[in-house]
């Protein structure tokens, strides 16, 4: 039985401030040595970013649609330990999930997994009485138990009277109410807010001032008493740790730093477990993978910011083509497929690949239900799994089918053509994996070294 005090984040739609308010609740919360575990809803990589930052512990996503929702509990139980709080960022609108699959992979769906107490954050910049109905209309739809609401982007003293009372009315505790704080604001880019490991100093600025911000505006009390009020969750903690890890501690490199700051943290904490030594790899610093690599591991971010630094590490490319060249085991996805191909924009890449990357203005988002077409060191050939597509670029050709028999494509899924490059020792893709859900990925890859 897990007994962590904990409570989710919610909103109406997205843009509200949930991300504000979670991350100065980690923030404040931590500030008073209070350990905090910071958790998000859904595939986003960015929001954890900033949620380690105020937590000074990993980030970790919580995404029924990706690893099924009998994990949620156990992974949640595994993130949370060591912590006196649980902080759950929401994703979009708290009712909403997967195109056309109802509340699944929903804050909604997730707080009533986790047995949690829900704060609504709602942009009042543009209300007044008016919010009762919406506040009444989330309280009264779903079976998710609200247990309050955080007003945010509030105009003065007068219009936080009136949004109280108006609150008041419908029998729901206002919290807190923010005013518009330009201190606290992150940059945006093409694919949503610029990531934390991009920006660290002026991100570690942004916390503190999110800190402030929740600790002069919000009840900081009466959010704790809500969170301990959530009831004992039946569940035990994951493990990542293998059945027969692999002996000889074969080292595996993870690509990371600013270029490649996508990753759920139980990528490395499977690895781990299935018998590698984790190393970190910063391709815009090394110039060398680490001694002994047999494996490389390379998550999403954005190449395509850093194309000419990238480019410019030619001995690191070299490094990545002889790895893939001896037979070495490499699994890279989206931000990581760009990386193996030629180029990327023009600019050379590792040529592992036999594709060119490029920019373009269209946005591909969405889960996707795929089955495996080659044999990788990730999966066999038939393995079926369910991914997140989420990028603004294109690589040509699309998938390994036009390479020679010794390759194929990496994925199928209903509605597209078969996506991605995969050999036996190379399976390169857009999908991006929770790996907690297909833990035989870690062992696999590992096995092989």
């Amino acid at each position: 039985m897990v007994t962590m005090p904990r409570v989710v984040i919610g909103a109406p739609a997205s843009g509200h401030g949930k991300t504000t308010v979670a991350t100065g609740l980690l923030a404040a919360f931590a500030r008073r040595g209070l350990p905090v575990a910071p958790f998000k809803v859904g595939p986003d990589y960015i929001d954890p970013g900033y949620h380690a930052l105020a937590a000074g512990r990993p980030g970790r996503n919580l995404d029924p649609v990706l690893v099924g929702e009998d994990l949620i509990g156990p992974l949640f139980a595994h993130g949370s330990q060591g912590a006196s709080l649980a902080v759950i960022e929401g994703v979009m609108g708290l009712y909403d999930g997967r195109t056309g699959a109802g509340e699944t992979g929903s804050t909604a769906q997730v707080a009533g997994l986790l047995e949690a107490p829900v704060i609504l954050v709602v942009d009042a910049a543009a209300q007044g009485r008016s919010i009762a109905a919406l506040v009444h209309g989330f309280r009264s739809f779903g079976s998710v138990r609200m247990a309050g609401v955080i007003l945010n982007r509030v105009g003065s003293d007068r219009h936080e009277a009136i949004l109280r009372e108006a609150c008041e009315e419908v029998g729901t505790p206002v919290l807190g109410a923010l005013r518009r704080a330009d201190a606290v604001a992150a940059p945006s880019r093409h694919l949503g807010l610029v990531p934390a490991a991009e920006r660290r100093a002026e991100a570690r600025e942004s916390v503190d001032a999110l800190a402030a911000l929740i600790e002069s505006s919000v009840d900081l009390a009466e959010v704790m008493a809500i969170a301990r009020s959530a009831p004992p969750l039946d569940a035990e903690p994951w493990s990542p740790v293998a059945a027969d890890p692999a002996p000889g501690r074969p080292v595996v490199a993870l690509a990371g730093g600013p270029a490649f700051s996508f990753a759920y943290a139980e990528t490395a904490e499977l690895l781990t477990g299935a018998g590698a030594s984790v190393v970190t790899v910063d391709p815009l610093r090394d110039e060398a993978l680490p001694e002994g690599t047999r494996g490389l591991v390379v998550g999403g971010g954005f190449p395509e910011v850093y194309a000419s630094e990238l480019s410019a590490n030619e001995p690191l490319r070299k490094s990545v083509a002889a790895l893939a060249a001896s037979g070495g085991s490499i699994a890279a996805e989206c931000a990581g497929l760009l990386w193996l191909c030629h180029t990327l924009d023009g600019a050379p890449m590792c040529g592992v690949i036999d594709a060119e990357a490029a920019m373009t203005p269209t946005l591909t988002l969405g889960y996707r239900d795929a089955v495996a077409l080659t044999d990788s060191p990730l999966a066999p050939a038939g393995t079926r799994v369910t991914g997140h597509e989420f990028h603004r670029t294109t690589v040509h050709p699309r998938s390994g089918l036009l390479l020679s028999p010794a390759g194929g494509a990496a994925w199928a899924w209903r509605g597209a053509d078969p996506e991605g490059f995969a050999t036996a020792s190379i399976h390169a893709s857009y999908l991006h994996l929770h790996w907690a859900g297909n833990p035989g990925f870690a062992s696999r890859l590992v096995s092989a070294l």
